[in-house]
């Protein structure tokens, strides 16, 4: 008996040890019983297959590269419906829906231009298709940036839908997403800060090599979530795709030159990737002297650029890591103000801005050091799959100096390191998320006549969380973030902290085919910014004598916003309605009185509300024929009914494109309406309409395409104004010019 007591559990553990093993035996089986997935992946116009590109099933988030004839496979899928994209460095994605049943094929067709939805990974740190995010987001690819030349970021975006353009001058262009402006709209590259001041400051620029990214994408409406308070109107995300490895040699070349502001330069970058190895190396250039307008040319309008960045990592199937170098630099004029009211371009529309003495030709000569590290762990048998940590420090410096004696009247000194720590969980059920924390420390100080701030040392720290859940027809959305900003002024200036927490939710619902309405509420918080706090002096760049509040609250916003969109091969048509209601938001506002000149402008807070439209329809009327054709407009005041400044007037895009083998042609109409909602002291704008025409030719071959362009812009010559410009009164827009562009892509 006693030895039958005692052998029985062991009988036991033995029979439930086999049961466990069979268990596991038919569900390996089960897992390894998924169907393949197979295709080829083409080049336009010859059908030239194109090998080392990278296809990647969304939803598993699995990728496999096409062989030397363009062939790609992946085994063992399990059934279901999925969305994949072929992706090639510097060429626009193609994104294709697969149901998959059984062995299955999709063949991918990879063109010079977008036509259909993008990748985005800004929204949700994830990759996802612009169709399925949740959010509002535009993205901007490289063959576009190579066309338009633009000379800031400001111009590369102001053609999107809710995207408008600040300025002081052609070199400080800077992105106005749905009438928000400076600390409200953050800047990032490859999804950390970029350490520039452009936010605060009208004549301060963002410095990113616009011909160097892969592409720009545009988060609108409060991205506080993921990117915190200084996100609360939307961030710009420049991508290098220098943190994803390739085998292979590819690269680029890229040249341009225009009339209207004696436009020239050039960039070319390579990247060589062998087994898990990868490295990399970008640098290029610009120029563009004073501009013409049909008043005249604008005085002290050149901006000149340089840039040139490298580095590597290691991608193996666990664990990566990748270092990277920039150096970004820019030298810009800010056009004075006209010494007299007998000035032709003053006397043309009474625009002078009020108060301000006759400026000094004075240039900015920014630049930034930037070092990143980034590593991590993916493909983990854990809770958390896939660990990602980024390291970013930014050296930034900027001098304004005197023209006629090359002497420094201010130095701004800034740098900056952050750092994020993402995870993502395992699926649960339906549920995928993202979690993580991140932290900024800032060193800030000037010297020299422009002391308008005390050196000031500034700390954040987040946490936070996304969640998505998955249906079949719908997609609910959800998260959090708690943040602490905290201020550390020199001078005897008083100490600030803040903490507050942001959170939001939203939902996609399928409508029909290819068709879905979105919604989103976000409850945002934003600390007051540094300048907000402790400015006190004349502050020519906003054309303000700036006076801080070192008591003011933090702002709190509650933000909806609706979309229905649609989206396939024949059509693209999206029409949106957002409304942001804030509570205590900063603002300077005007006492009358004058000081050195300049009106004084006292940062103080109020209520107030942001309301707009957005809408954009895209037809193929023909296999060779696009209608394009978008709108925006936002409405923004202060509940006592005095509106905001600087916000854009009603904006209408209309284009057709058409196409012949290789050649294109696109005539556009871009339209502004009257501006006379206005700040105290602002004057109003007058609307206009403005032609342009884009043409390119495109070369193909097995493992290089090559993009001729011309683009003749403004060609009636139209005198008008940017509303959002600090300096409209005297410096109306470019007049008549042509640009022509040269691309060439191998891979």
């Amino acid at each position: 008996m006693p030895v039958c007591f005692s052998s029985a559990p062991l009988r036991w553990r033995w029979a439930l040890g086999f049961l466990g093993w069979c268990l596991l035996w038919v569900a390996s089986a089960a897992a390894q019983s998924g169907s393949t997935l197979q295709g080829r992946v083409v080049l336009e116009r010859d059908d030239r297959p194109v090998s080392e590109a990278v296809v990647t099933i969304i939803e598993l988030r699995r990728s496999a590269m096409t062989d030397e004839n363009g062939n790609y496979r992946f085994e063992n899928v399990p059934p279901g419906n999925y969305r994949v994209f072929a992706h090639l460095d510097r060429i626009p994605d193609v994104v294709q829906p697969v149901t998959v049943q059984g062995p299955t094929t999709l063949d991918f067709t990879l063109k010079l231009r977008a036509e259909t939805e993008q990748v985005t990974v800004t929204a949700t740190l994830r990759e996802e298709t612009t169709r399925d995010a949740i959010q509002a987001v535009t993205t901007v690819n490289s063959f576009d940036l190579a066309e338009r030349a633009p000379v800031s970021l400001g111009d590369a975006l102001e053609r999107e839908v809710g995207v408008a353009k600040r300025s002081f001058g052609p070199g400080t262009g800077r992105p106005v997403i749905r009438g928000f402006d400076g600390d409200r709209v953050l800047v990032t590259q490859d999804g950390l800060t970029t350490g520039s001041i452009g936010f605060q400051s009208g004549d301060h620029a963002e410095i990113v090599d616009l011909q160097g990214v892969e592409r720009l994408e545009v988060v609108k409406g409060p991205a506080t979530l993921l990117y915190g308070s200084t996100a609360v109107g939307g961030v710009v995300n420049a991508v290098t795709g220098n943190e994803e490895s390739h085998p292979g040699l590819q690269g680029y070349v890229t040249a341009f030159g225009g009339t209207g502001n004696a436009l020239g330069g050039g960039s070319g970058g390579v990247k060589y990737g062998r087994g898990p190895w990868m490295v990399f190396a970008n640098g290029g250039g610009q120029r563009a002297g004073d501009y013409r307008t049909p008043l005249g040319v604008i005085e002290n309008s050149f901006a000149r650029s340089g840039n040139a960045s490298g580095g590597g990592g290691y991608y193996g199937q666990r664990g990566f890591f990748n270092v990277a170098y920039t150096y970004a630099g820019q030298n810009y004029g800010v056009p004075p103000l006209p010494d007299d009211d007998d000035d032709e371009r003053v006397r043309e529309r009474a625009l002078r801005p009020k108060g301000g003495e006759p400026g000094e030709l004075v240039r900015l000569n920014p630049r930034r050091h930037g070092v990143r590290f980034l590593t991590g762990a993916r493909n983990l048998d854990t809770f958390f799959t896939d660990v990602q940590v980024q390291l970013q420090y930014n050296r930034y410096r900027h001098d304004e100096i005197k023209v006629e004696t090359n002497e420094v009247e201010t130095a701004f000194r800034n740098d900056t390191f952050a750092y994020r720590i993402l995870a993502d969980h395992r699926p649960l059920g339906r549920f995928q998320g993202t979690w993580g924390a991140s932290g900024l420390y800032r060193d800030y100080s000037t010297r020299g006549e422009e002391l308008l701030t005390p050196a000031t040392t500034q700390t954040n720290f987040a946490f936070f969380g996304l969640e998505k859940v998955t249906f079949e027809r719908a997609a609910l959305q959800f998260g959090g973030r708690i943040e602490r900003n905290a201020y550390a002024p020199t001078g005897g200036n008083r100490a600030r902290s803040f903490t507050g927490f942001s959170g939001g939710v939203g939902l996609r619902v399928g409508l029909w085919e290819n068709g879905a309405l979105t919604a989103n509420y976000t409850h945002s918080y934003r600390a007051p910014a540094l300048e907000e706090l402790y400015n006190f002096g004349p502050h020519p760049g906003t054309l303000l004598f700036e006076i801080g509040d070192a008591n003011l609250s933090r702002e709190l916003t509650n933000g909806i916003e609706v979309s229905v969109r649609h989206q396939s091969r024949r059509v693209r048509a999206s029409a949106g309605f957002y409304y942001y209601d804030i509570r205590s938001f900063v603002f300077p506002v005007l006492t009358g009185e004058f000081e050195d000149g300049l009106p004084v402008g006292v940062f103080t807070q109020g209520d107030a509300r942001f309301l707009g439209t957005e809408a954009q329809l895209d037809i193929n009327l023909h296999p060779n024929l696009w209608f394009y054709s978008q709108l925006d407009y936002t409405n923004a005041e202060l509940k006592t009914g005095l509106p905001l400044p600087r916000i854009p007037p009603l904006r209408a895009r209309v284009a057709l494109e058409g196409t012949f083998k290789g050649l294109r042609l696109m005539p556009e109409l871009l339209m502004a309406n009257r501006q006379d909602r206005v700040f105290t002291l602002e004057e109003p704008t007058a609307g206009y309409t403005v032609v342009n025409l884009v043409g390119s030719y495109t070369v193909t071959t097995s493992h290089t395409a090559h993009v001729f362009s011309v683009t003749g812009f403004n060609l009636g010559d139209r005198l008008y104004r940017n509303h959002l410009s600090f300096i409209k009164a005297f410096a109306p827009e470019i007049g008549r010019g042509v640009r022509f562009a040269y691309t060439m892509r191998f891979f």
